[in-house]
Formats: C-alpha cells, sequence, structure tokens
C-alpha cells in the first residue's frame, strides 16, 4: 500500500481514494500498483458488491506521475505486460466483475479519463475536465480507449478528443454519454455511495451476469491495451515525443 492511495471497505462498498492534492493526484508506479491490488483483491470477495473510485474533492487526477512514467515508457523490455505498473493496472480494469462508479470532482487528464470508460457508471461535478492530450507528447491512446471510446460517444466524439485532444466539459461528457450524471462540486462522493448503496441492493449474481453481457470481453479490451502498449512504446523513442518531453519539462521545470 502507498500513503498516496486509500483504501476503505464501507459496508459491500469498497472505495479508493486518490490522496496526492500536492501533485494533483498524479499517480505513480506504487499508486498503479495499490489500485491494482484493491481491484484484484474484491474479485472473489462476496462481501463487496462495489466499487468506487475517487480522488476526493477538486481534482480527480492529472493522469500519470511524468518521472514514473518515463522510466517505466523508455524501458527496452518488452517483457510481460506486467512489468509496467499502468499496464497492470488497465489489465485489472479490463477483467474486473463488480461494478466500478467513478467520482469525478476536477480534472481528469489522461489515464484520468480513459478509466472511466472501464468503469460502470460515472458522476462529475460541474467543474470537472477530461482531456487525453497524448497527441500533445508524440504519442497515441492508451487503456484501449481507441476501442472504447468510439463504441461509447461515437467516432466524431473520439477524434476530436484523443487525436485532437480537446477538452471536455461535464456537460459535454454527459452529453457524449460517459458521463451518467452531473452534480454540484463537493457532492460526487457522497452521490457515488447512493449509487454503490442501490446497486449493492440488487441480486449480485444477476447483475454479474447482466454487467458481463452488455461489456465487450476482456480479452477484446486487453487485446487493445497491448496493440496500443507497443505503439505506445515505438512512439516514446520518436522524435517527436523525445522533443515533446523536453519542451514539456523545459517549460515545466523553467
Amino acid at each position: 500500500m502507498t500513503a498516496h492511495l486509500i483504501v476503505t471497505d464501507e459496508g459491500a462498498t469498497r472505495v479508493i481514494t486518490l490522496r496526492r492534492p500536492e501533485k494533483k493526484n498524479a499517480i505513480t508506479r506504487d499508486m498503479y500498483r495499490a489500485m491494482s491490488d484493491a481491484i484484484d483483491t474484491a474479485q472473489n470477495n462476496p462481501a463487496i458488491g462495489c466499487l468506487i473510485i475517487t480522488g476526493g474533492s477538486g481534482v480527480f487526477t492529472a493522469g500519470n506521475d511524468l518521472d514514473d512514467f518515463l522510466k517505466d515508457g523508455t524501458s527496452n523490455t518488452d517483457t510481460a505486460h506486467s512489468a509496467n505498473t499502468a499496464i497492470k493496472f488497465l489489465y485489472s480494469l479490463a477483467h474486473n466483475v463488480k461494478p466500478i462508479i467513478a467520482a469525478v470532482d476536477g480534472v481528469a487528464i489522461g489515464i484520468g479519463t480513459t478509466m472511466l470508460f472501464h468503469c460502470d457508471y460515472v458522476l462529475a461535478s460541474t467543474t470537472a475536465t477530461f482531456s487525453t492530450p497524448f497527441i500533445h507528447l508524440g504519442l497515441v491512446p492508451e487503456g484501449a480507449s481507441s476501442l472504447l471510446m468510439p463504441r461509447t460517444m461515437g467516432y466524431q466524439r473520439a477524434f476530436a478528443m484523443l487525436v485532437m485532444a480537446r477538452t471536455s466539459s461535464a456537460e459535454d461528457a454527459h452529453l457524449a454519454g460517459f458521463v451518467n450524471v452531473v452534480v454540484s462540486p463537493g457532492h460526487t462522493e457522497a452521490e457515488a455511495r447512493k449509487v454503490a448503496r442501490d446497486i449493492c441492493k440488487l441480486p449480485a449474481e444477476a447483475v454479474a451476469v447482466s454487467r458481463k453481457l452488455i461489456r465487450l470481453p476482456p480479452e477484446d479490451m486487453t487485446r487493445r491495451i497491448d496493440q496500443e502498449g507497443h505503439l505506445f512504446r515505438e512512439r516514446m523513442r520518436s522524435k517527436e515525443a523525445i522533443a515533446a518531453f523536453k519542451a514539456f519539462f523545459s517549460r515545466d521545470r523553467g
């Protein structure tokens, strides 16, 4: 476990809370490992009927911690997917059989947006924003987003987000179909807990079977995650990406 992630079981709901406010909840490798573990250990636990992922009030996550991300992404090893902690987390999401609710209050950048397409119910505050700026770093989509986003919101909206890196507001996301409900700032967690209680009251086996019927098979998602991951690693070594990262760090630390 890590100090930057809090996992609590509240009745039949497991709440996974990102807690790194000084870095806008940027996700480190340790945080990815802890999130994967929190999801994986819920799978065969009959006491857990639902999961919530939240960043608390004011921010969801700014995406990958870039220092950790570069250590993973520039590795020359092409070993099993488990070598990359972000990929392992995405595999945990793809294979998860329990309903997941996301509570988004504030920015959701990169994987902070793409992970939402693995969730079953998403609440956002009116101040939430969603962006996938991979293209600005010379990179490509990840998290099976190139498969899930067009399926959820249509090709043109997906193109605008994934290729043009357009930012979506909470209302945009609601209209696009990947946010269920928009609530007032500071209320996403409370509303997510209400939704979780409603889900946990339903017959668990019927929920699991119905959920499986309406979702893509896990192997379809992991196949796309691997395809994107291969291209992502190739792009990390491209001249475009190297120049983009140099410019980013120069601007960020200058």
